[in-house]
């Protein structure tokens, strides 16, 4: 067959796509017509390999055709399939012969869109995945196996593991392709099926390389579970493929049993060695898409203890799942102030996830209970650091360490006490020192603040001088400058109107400069 549809494919390099649709569409009718046609099967399938691309796609769309009709009349072999290397007993008849040979072609074609799905085409991946999946669905309302079905359900799992196999690359980035399947996994038997197909397809790569699994297949990997979203109702009837008997006794259709699946398939993805970049956008999502829908959350707590010992991006991201596990999990991590201060370093002030930070740390120092000394040290630490912040980001600070002084009027000494000489020397605090109940924060004071208000943008000189008055109780909303970039405050600055242009000169009063020059009464306006 092969040495056949090579020569085929080679006489059709340049045909006219007009002309094989046409063609597709006569084999097409021969082959529904009488099964004296049969052979017509072979011309068909061997456009799948054809290199013109909108030859593909019309073959494509006729083997879909095609053998949804011949699974609709029974005209497909049911049951265990003889190979087709071996003869035929005497004592089937040509119509058992006939579906078997036919059976075997249908086989041809699902291996020849499995193929496709690695083609350099979209939009023929596209199609074939498309093509695949209405075979899943037309196998599940057409079973080809006489056996009784496993838990009395129909759904044919031999066929979405050749798929999902195909989908889960070891060399090649299927996320677009992946990106597209998410429409079939929020059917819930897909859904449920494909959660188990993922670490059988996961085990078997690692016991075939012997090896940490390669960085693109953990990426399609991540990119299947992240676009699963978990469905709320306990009820679950959205299936792919309906079900005659009633559903309850089936797993697929219990929420309870794709959530133990989801929390499984994901603590086993997460126990491998991931690359930075993909930690990144495990962490990135685990707070809203990963914690909520697990059986038992509490055992994300390694990964994230360990994610938040990392330090950099790494620990500032795992603070939304140990925020999770903290208030809603009763997580205790008696370091966790300690090393949420140890992240309070000038690159904290430049990161992508600097709003993500500090919204999570209004959080966590929101607490009236927290001692006086932790506050403190937050507070003098940002202070410190505001020195070499840039304008944007002290809009966000300066209010951030007022709210601080405002839940806690223990603190305000800091805002009152004057040092005792201009020499940052003079100043107690110990900047270097990790732990904040030895960093004498409360023996010092926010002198860096007094500092900030000679600074040469007029908003950060404003938002300063707050401190050299009496602080008003209601504190002051910083979510409005959380994610502000200097562009944004360029623009905003172009857009202001000056009535009056504030200059560095003494205006001449004179012709010759002089205040008195007897020109200036006469010549001067």
């Amino acid at each position: 067959m092969a040495a056949r549809m090579g020569k085929r494919v080679t006489r059709l390099r340049c045909s006219d796509g007009d002309t094989v649709k046409q063609e597709l569409s006569a084999k097409l009718g021969e082959v529904l017509q009488s099964r004296a046609n049969a052979n017509s099967v072979f011309d068909i399938l061997e456009y799948l390999q054809s290199e013109n691309e909108d030859d593909v796609q019309a073959a494509i769309q006729t083997c879909a055709k095609l053998f949804e009709s011949l699974l609709e009349k029974g005209e497909i072999y049911i049951g265990d399939l003889p190979s087709e290397d071996e003869s035929l007993p005497d004592s089937l008849s040509a119509e058992e012969k006939y579906k078997i040979w036919m059976r075997h072609r249908y086989n041809d074609c699902v291996t020849c869109l499995l193929e496709l799905l690695s083609h350099p085409s979209f939009q023929v991946q596209e199609l074939a995945l498309c093509i695949l999946m209405k075979f899943v669905q037309l196998e599940g309302k057409f079973p080809l196996e006489n056996a009784k079905w496993k838990d009395n359900y129909r759904f044919p799992r031999p066929l979405l593991k050749l798929v999902v196999d195909a989908l889960l690359k070891e060399d090649k980035d299927s996320s677009l392709l992946l990106h597209r399947f998410q429409e079939y996994v929020e059917y819930d038997d897909v859904r449920y099926y494909t959660m188990t197909m993922i670490n059988e397809r996961s085990a078997r790569v690692q016991q075939n390389t012997k090896e940490p699994l390669p960085s693109i297949f953990q990426n399609n990997v991540f990119c299947l579970l992240s676009s699963i979203d978990m469905p709320i109702e306990n009820k679950l009837a959205n299936f792919l493929i309906e079900q005659k008997e009633n559903c309850d006794d089936w797993k697929p259709s219990k929420l309870k049993e794709h959530k133990r699946l989801f929390e499984r398939v994901w603590m086993s993805f997460l126990k491998h060695k991931l690359p930075v970049s993909l930690y990144k956008k495990v962490l990135l999502i685990l707070h809203e898409s990963i914690l909520p829908h697990m059986s038992k959350p509490t055992l994300m707590i390694d990964f994230l203890t360990a994610a938040y010992d990392v330090g950099g991006a790494i620990s500032l991201l795992a603070l939304n799942g140990l925020f999770v596990l903290i208030h809603q999990h009763n997580l205790e991590y008696p370091d966790f102030y300690k090393k949420l201060y140890s992240l309070l370093d000038p690159s904290v002030f430049h990161v992508k996830y600097r709003a993500r930070f500090f919204h999570l740390a209004n959080l966590f120092l929101s607490s009236t209970h927290l001692p006086v000394y932790l506050v403190a040290a937050f507070a003098k630490r940002l202070s410190r650091l505001s020195l070499t912040a840039p304008p944007q980001v002290l809009l966000m600070i300066i209010p951030f360490i007022c709210n601080l002084i405002r839940r806690h009027p223990a603190c305000r000494p800091l805002i009152h006490r004057p040092m005792e000489s201009g020499d940052l020397t003079s100043d107690p605090y110990i900047m270097e020192e990790q732990d904040p109940a030895k960093s004498r924060a409360l023996d010092s004071s926010l002198w860096e603040l007094e500092a900030l208000q000679n600074h040469y943008y007029p908003d950060v000189v404003r938002a300063a001088n707050v401190i050299s008055r009496t602080l008003s109780a209601q504190e002051s909303d910083v979510s409005e400058f959380l994610e502000m970039s200097s562009y944004e405050l360029f623009g905003k600055q172009m857009k202001k109107k000056f009535k009056s242009v504030p200059l560095e000169f003494e205006p001449i009063t004179g012709l010759l400069g002089k205040k008195h020059d007897v020109t200036a009464d006469h010549f001067c306006l």
